[in-house]
């Protein structure tokens, strides 16, 4: 059962024609519609990014994102005078049923501003789960910029943490010895799994009633998955967390820019560490307007959903193949387990080129992410490709609705 409320939805976009050259847009420029022009240009297309499983970071921003920044206002934003911005953050605010919100470059900046936010007086702890986000992919930042000991744990049922978990490993004692927490940081979806709401309910309840309250945050660069998926409503999820961070370009397709949301004197506190990290936005109209692009367009109107089925697709191909996963497919990403299939996975992205797709190298190899822009092709390749890898009969891919 979806969650999603599409209440602004937009219709989709018309397909792409051929790049013009400079001359033959100058020509035209007079005769054709404004919308037509830009689906001439590079944002009318998904490019490269139809045949890209590395990240649903890498898609290509549409006519639509730039037509709204062609329009947008482009006053200043430290003085929180442009009105673009301004409405953005209170429209989220509302979706998110927050108080106020903020918004930031990126996803890393939203997570440690709202951490550099949180924590207060020294000493201090935060409690996470140790495949977070903070701890393997943002370079130590909670270390670097807050001093802050990380506790990252494993969760006993090998998927997410739950209540136990955090009583087990929690620090509430102030002693000289100790570090308490004051932070638990949650995140969702972590590997493409989910976090059932259930679990975080029970966590957020236990953090609110202990003297004093430890600060619930939410690295949520793709809850917009876990909602979409029908795992719980957007408000339902957020309104456990003090801070919540929220990506626009990890499935959406922004071209940049995540959001903060939080109450007004958390908010408020948090626009001054955005400035102490360099994070002062000027004209910011031009990332707000497409990112309300994109919460309409990808989220709101449930265009995530085609991502999650052919994911889920791609996931029972290998399967059926004799492939192993890693991690279950909950959501948008697939796990390989390549050790079980005796492929490594820089050998894997060479296949894949000469496939004409492309897939990660290095510490995420094994890790397909779909996204919206993925086109039907790109997945007939990989289930060639997977067919070669595993020995097996030559996959056949099934298209359409009722294809799981």
């Amino acid at each position: 059962m979806s969650h999603i409320q599409p209440e602004f939805c937009t219709p989709p976009l018309s397909p792409a024609q051929e790049f013009p050259t400079e001359d033959q847009e100058n020509a035209t420029m007079c005769t054709l519609g404004n919308a037509e022009m830009l689906n001439r240009t590079a944002w009318g297309t998904p490019g490269t990014a139809a045949y890209d499983f590395r990240s649903d970071s890498v898609t290509t921003p549409n006519a639509a994102m730039l037509q709204s920044i062609i329009h947008t206002s482009l006053l200043d934003d430290e003085t929180m005078e442009d009105p673009v911005t301004n409405s953005f953050q209170d429209w989220m605010a509302k979706l998110t049923g927050h108080e106020d919100s903020l918004l930031v470059v990126s996803g890393t900046m939203g997570n440690q501003v709202a951490l550099r936010t949180a924590l207060t007086s020294p000493p201090y702890g935060i409690l996470c789960d140790q495949r977070s986000h903070i701890v393997r992919m943002e370079a130590g930042g909670a270390a670097t910029l807050c001093g802050a000991l990380i506790h990252g744990i494993s969760p006993a049922n090998d998927h997410h943490l739950t209540l136990d978990d955090v009583k087990k490993y929690i620090t509430l004692q102030e002693s000289v010895y100790d570090c308490p927490t004051r932070v638990i940081s949650l995140e969702n979806t972590l590997s493409g799994t989910i976090l059932p709401l259930e679990d975080v309910r029970a966590i957020s309840k236990f953090a609110r009633s202990l003297k004093p309250p430890v600060h619930m945050h939410l690295d949520g660069a793709r809850l917009w998955e876990a909602v979409s998926a029908g795992a719980g409503g957007l408000q339902e999820y957020t309104r456990c967390f003090d801070s919540v961070s929220l990506c626009f370009t990890k499935g959406l397709g922004a071209p940049l820019g995540s959001i903060i949301v939080g109450s007004a004197a958390f908010i408020q506190r948090a626009r001054v560490m955005r400035k102490i990290l360099g994070g002062g936005l000027r004209q910011a109209g031009v990332i707000a307007a497409p990112a309300r692009v994109a919460v309409e367009q990808n989220f709101l109107c449930g265009r995530l959903h085609g991502a999650r089925k052919t994911a889920k697709r791609i996931s029972n191909l290998w399967v059926e193949l004799g492939g192993k996963l890693e991690h279950p497919t909950e959501t948008n990403m697939i796990w390989l387990d390549l050790e079980a299939a005796g492929v490594t996975g820089d050998s894997l992205a060479d296949m894949a080129e000469k496939a004409g797709i492309k897939t990660f190298r290095g510490r995420l190899r094994g890790r397909l992410v779909v996204h919206y822009q993925i086109c039907d092709e790109a997945v007939e390749s990989l289930a060639r490709l997977f067919s070669d890898i595993l020995k097996g009969p030559r996959a056949e891919v099934k298209h359409g609705k009722g294809a799981e």
